[in-house]
């Protein structure tokens, strides 16, 4: 192919054929979409799998716009053939772009440091992309004046940016998942390459170039093909356990592992509750609390979308009435409508004297009016900012207003064996919120040394009396929850606070040491 031609303005200059140019300025906003989609897919597999979204995004989006910047340099040195140029461009850019998350996902298991592979495949897709718009721009130079050009160039890029931007979230992970969406946008891809090839066909010689093109739309279709199988493989390799249940919604990921008779509960690949034990942690995080409340007849439970710890709540024959607070519905539909599930948390979530409200936590707690006897704060780990804004002192004040005079609340606070800095953190930012708190912690095997943190507007009394038939909680292991040994004894811990997000800078700090 050789698209050089004297300038439009030259007399005679010959123009690119229409459909030709048509063809150029379409591919312009499905480069654009395609582009931001690989992006936001290195973002949200790196926050899945590595935690942090905050820093993981940051760093995929510096790395990737650095990227592009080098690959617009390097867009100089083509002195010919633009066209044959940005055609081999945009088929390398499909098949990396299009078994991005694929690889990812089947990757990340198998390697000792994936951050590695994750930023060669960044910087390799954001050099690719970053040729695209130079190129095109000389390409068309001969179609357009150049002030028509650019604005016809940019305004095709920013709209596709735009397309991108909202179908990621609201119908490309939740509909297709990640790994379809590297697949479908790859073809999109391809497609400009078959588009321009057939378009050029009778000018130029493409055998070569539309058979590489074929070859990678092929591999892209078998993999559109097997991503179920490829989705299944990669979590088989990532929980090494059977997935019985897999599911992205606007979220998260929900996955479901058995093995024999252990049910297992992963968010965003992170632990939330293995059936051998999870009876230890949901006892230790309602009963203390319920047992120091006279008549806890109004509850509520911030997190907790598998109804588990609403299980144990409704058991107290005291409690009238629960409100749940979940942002995910679909957690909600898996625990109420699957009967294994359902039978685990006891039918809790279809309980008459249960509230569901899908709703975001931080949110809804200042738009509430209601006083609640007792409140359980059952979120995951604060692993990104989206998550410590949770246990945040704006937020604590907020959930102090709703706790009812002489009420109870309690939330989990991750280990403060593993992570004693973060865990005394919980307890300094509820005190900095007008609570009293006071620390406790559970062994439970799935999680190891696991603590909590009990706080209410006054004393927190010693002991209470628990209820009979608790499989886990006696009144001596219930006293000796609130001793700490040395290693996890209280030591001083700064407030977390929106503007600082202290707590999640000291969880990855610690937890980063200990999974090192």
């Amino acid at each position: 192919m050789d698209d050089h031609a004297p300038a439009a303005s030259e007399p005679g200059a010959p123009q690119a054929p229409a459909p030709l140019a048509v063809i150029l300025l379409v591919s312009v906003l499905v480069v654009a979409t395609c582009g931001l989609i690989y992006e936001l897919l290195a973002g949200t597999l790196a926050s899945y799998l590595l935690g942090d979204s905050v820093t993981q995004f940051s760093t995929v989006i510096g790395t990737y716009l650095f990227a592009m910047g080098v690959g617009s340099w390097l867009s100089r040195h083509v002195h010919r053939r633009e066209l044959a140029v940005f055609v081999r461009v945009e088929i390398l850019i499909a098949a990396l772009g299009g078994w991005s998350a694929a690889g990812l996902f089947l990757l990340f298991p198998l390697l000792g440091d994936f951050r590695i592979a994750l930023y060669a495949l960044v910087l390799s897709i954001g050099v690719l992309v970053g040729l695209e718009i130079p190129l095109l721009i000389r390409i068309l130079r001969h179609r357009f004046a150049f002030r028509e050009l650019v604005s016809n160039v940019l305004t095709y890029d920013y709209v596709g940016a735009l397309i991108a931007s909202l179908l990621f979230p609201l119908v490309l992970v939740p509909q297709l998942g990640m790994i379809r969406t590297g697949f479908v946008f790859g073809l999109a891809n391809v497609a400009v390459a078959i588009a321009l090839l057939v378009a050029l066909r009778r000018q130029e010689r493409v055998g070569a170039d539309l058979a590489a093109a074929l070859l990678v739309a092929a591999s892209l279709l078998a993999g559109l093909a097997m991503s179920d199988r490829l989705q299944r493989w990669s979590e088989i390799a990532f929980y090494n356990e059977p997935v019985i249940y897999a599911r992205s919604t606007p979220y998260q990921r929900i996955v479901l592992t058995r093995r024999n008779a252990d049910l297992r509960l992963y968010l965003n690949g992170n632990l939330q509750f293995s059936t051998r034990d999870e009876y230890r942690y949901h006892e230790a995080l309602v009963w203390p609390v319920l047992t120091r409340v006279a008549q806890p007849r109004r509850v509520l439970i911030l997190g907790g979308g598998d109804g588990l710890a609403a299980r144990e709540v409704l058991r107290d024959a005291r409690v009238g009435h629960v409100t749940l607070v979940d942002l995910d519905p679909e957690m909600a539909r898996l625990f109420r409508d699957t009967p294994q599930l359902a039978q685990l948390n006891g039918g809790a979530l279809a309980s008459p004297r249960l509230t569901l409200v899908n709703a975001d936590a931080f949110r809804w707690v200042r738009a509430e009016r209601g006083r609640y006897d007792a409140i359980l704060v059952d979120f995951p780990d604060p692993t990104e900012f989206s998550l410590g804004k949770l246990y945040t002192e704006s937020f604590y004040r907020e959930v102090a207003r709703l706790l009812a005079p002489q009420g109870m609340m309690t939330v989990q606070s991750t280990s403060p064996l593993v992570a004693p800095r973060s865990f005394w953190t919980v307890a300094s930012t509820l005190e900095a919120a007008g609570l009293q708190a006071r620390g406790y912690h559970a062994y439970v095997p799935s999680f190891g040394e696991w603590g909590f943190t009990m706080a209410a507007h006054g004393p927190i009394a010693a002991a209470a009396p628990l209820p009979p038939g608790l499989r886990f909680l006696t009144p001596a292991s219930e006293r000796a929850m609130f001793d700490f040994p040395p290693d996890m004894a209280r030591r001083p811990t700064p407030v977390n606070r929106l503007d600082n997000q202290a707590l999640v800078r000291s969880f990855a700090e610690e937890w980063g040491r200990y999974d090192g």
